[in-house]
């Protein structure tokens, strides 16, 4: 079947995280995702991970997350062959996404206005670290960053141990969920009206809408978040330690604390209203502590399942993917190892099955330039010119 992006012609100018995130997931649905590398500055993902060998190879674990599914072009935006490339790409492209520093393009002739006038139907989308107006829209910005300004870190962890920042990048992938879901939202609207947008994406802005709540309660009750680590404002949920290992109890609402109490064999702890779990907690959590360390958290989160409970044991990524309720799933997908070595690897692919046109993986994290002259062949480019940009370093291919 065919999938939702199927003959969509995606112009991915963005690097790190974020930007490569969305287009991957633009990628993973159908489109043809040509991936705009820099030739001699690669991308720093392609450098990061835990395997050197790979990092030296520019085939880096961080990079390998997020790269199938794309074409790599090597194309030095500073040249004027470098640009004439692009914007032959953008002339017949549906979407450009990239996120270099407000203005960066716009001085090289390949801001919005220009390319709307080449291509009226390009849905052109800007990711920054602040946006494209107000005082801070020139500066730059990490995922850790925007986790330290946005009042993230300060309200993860405990009261000894905050501020602490998430560990897993979750401003970069929310970020690129968003962005992916905002391009949607401009193609969806381009194919009622025939004419694409500008989106200006700020990363600060994802990260506040992460905090949600947190800015609800803060300026709507006046209570500001604070630091509660595996806690939380009622007894039944949070972290509790067992006999062998920890976990997570998930009753939050008023039917499930009152099977986990019934379950356990005290109903006469069962509550009315959030209210009363409030007045109480002290003492919940006194009888939750005593009767959770008798036993292990396997048993328990097998015995409160059976109970119809939320609970898990805390695990870690290894015991994760091997759950067996993934053979069910297609949020993982197998790739042939990189660089010549054995076996695979896994990457995660979508976390949603479709009635029909799944998102899938077809073909393996590119080296940079590896359809250098594929791509640039496609856009009209001769033998000779693409090689005369090959020699000039306006463009690359693998060595």
């Amino acid at each position: 079947m065919p999938r939702a992006f199927d003959g969509l012609r995606v112009i991915d100018a963005t690097h790190v995280l974020a930007g490569p995130f969305a287009s991957y997931q633009l990628a993973v649905l159908g489109a043809d995702v040509i991936k705009i590398d820099r030739p001699d500055d690669p991308d720093q993902v392609r450098i990061q991970g835990p395997d050197r060998a790979l990092n030296e190879a520019g085939m880096g674990t961080t990079y390998l997350a997020q790269g199938a599914n794309k074409r790599s072009l090597a194309l030095d935006l500073k040249t004027e062959d470098g640009r004439a490339a692009l914007r032959a790409l953008l002339e017949t492209a549906d979407v450009f996404v990239q996120n270099y520093r407000p203005g960066a393009l716009e001085a090289l002739g390949l801001g919005y206005v220009d390319m709307a006038a080449l291509n009226p139907r390009l849905v052109y989308c800007s990711v920054s670290a602040f946006g494209h107006n107000g005082p801070r829209r020139e500066e730059t910005g990490y995922d850790n960053v925007f986790q330290a300004i946005s009042g993230l870190m300060a309200a993860t962890g405990t009261p000894e141990v905050a501020p602490l920042k998430t560990g897993a990048p979750v401003v970069d992938y929310s970020t690129g969920y968003m962005t992916a879901f905002a391009i949607a939202a401009a193609l969806f609207q381009r194919s009622q009206t025939g004419v694409g947008q500008h989106i200006d994406l700020a990363m600060f802005d994802a990260t506040l809408m992460l905090m949600s709540t947190h800015v609800t309660a803060l300026t709507a009750a006046g209570k500001a978040p604070r630091p509660e680590g595996n806690r939380y404002a009622v007894a039944g949920l949070g972290t509790y330690d067992c006999a062998e290992g920890k976990l997570m109890l998930g009753a939050a609402n008023l039917r499930q604390q009152k099977r986990l109490w019934e379950a356990l064999g005290h109903p006469e702890m069962v509550k009315q209203s959030n209210n009363e779990r409030f007045d109480d907690y002290d003492r919940e959590e006194a009888l939750l502590a005593r009767l959770l360390a008798t036993r292990s958290a396997a048993e328990w989160e097998a015995f409160l399942r059976d109970h119809r409970v939320p609970a898990g044991r805390v695990r870690g990524l290894d015991e994760a993917l091997a759950d067996p309720q993934l053979d069910y799933r297609s949020v993982l997908h197998d790739l042939d190892a990189p660089e010549g070595r054995d076996g695979t690897y896994k990457v995660p692919v979508a976390p949603f099955l479709m009635s029909a046109g799944n998102p899938a993986i077809d073909r393996a994290p590119p080296r940079i330039g590896q359809h250098s002259a594929e791509v640039l062949a496609e856009a009209g480019f001769d033998a000779d010119r693409i090689a005369r940009m090959f020699a000039s370093g306006a463009a690359a291919k693998p060595e």
